[in-house]
């Protein structure tokens, strides 16, 4: 089916299968795609800003530039899909499925990713500035040389996270699983660890821990 068709089934709210449809670059803001099936889709910067794709199936979909600014993903499924350089601003990913997915250089201003689960995901340069990352699941995950200033990840699941250079200033880590991380080269100045589990983590020094809030309280 051809592009300008399956947008106009799109846009009446039509029901269909869109696995493996190619909308590239395609106009889809404010789409009504809850629990739609998108499964390998090509949505090379697309435009689905504010769009509904609550559980949505989005797996190994190629997103690469993507707008999903606003965009409601809670509950999606976004296992391995490519999310490289995708705008994630103010995006609804609560307890979104994005294991092992690339959201290298993707902008995560803002977002909500609450109960998410990001195992084994590839962040690096990736922006989370303010984002909502608590009890967020991120073991083995590459975090490196991203952004999280101000991101609040208490009680997230950070075993063997690689946070290589990254920016964790004034970041909320209180009672966060960092066992075996890697925080080489991490800015941890003004982070929380209160409470923050630090036993087998990588890379640390003295003088990082020390730019830190409640370092004396966190389990090592």
């Amino acid at each position: 089916m051809e592009k300008e068709e399956l947008l106009k089934i799109i846009k009446k709210g039509g029901k269909i299968n869109l696995s493996k449809a190619k909308l590239e670059g395609a106009n889809l803001k404010g789409a009504k795609l809850k629990g739609a099936n998108l499964l390998w889709a090509h949505l090379e910067g697309a435009n689905l800003e504010k769009a509904n794709l609550e559980e949505a199936h989005l797996e190994s979909a190629n997103l690469e530039g993507a707008k999903l600014k606003e965009a409601n993903l809670f509950r999606a499924k976004l296992f391995k899909a490519n999310l490289s350089g995708a705008n994630l601003e103010k995006a609804n990913l609560t307890k979104a499925n994005i294991a092992g997915a690339n959201l290298d250089e993707a902008n995560l201003r803002g977002a909500n990713l609450t109960w998410a689960v990001l195992k084994k995901s590839s962040l690096a340069k990736a922006d989370l500035t303010g984002a909502k990352l608590e009890k967020t699941g991120l073991e083995d995950a590459d975090l490196t040389d991203a952004k999280l200033m101000n991101a609040k990840l208490s009680l997230a699941k950070l075993k063997g996270a690689d946070f290589e250079g990254a920016n964790l200033k004034n970041a909320d880590l209180k009672g966060a699983n960092l066992t075996e991380a890697n925080l080489f080269r991490a800015n941890l100045e003004g982070a929380n660890l209160e409470k923050a589990n630090l036993i087998g983590a990588m890379g640390m020094t003295e003088p990082q821990l020390k730019k830190a809030k409640n370092a004396g309280k966190a389990i090592r």
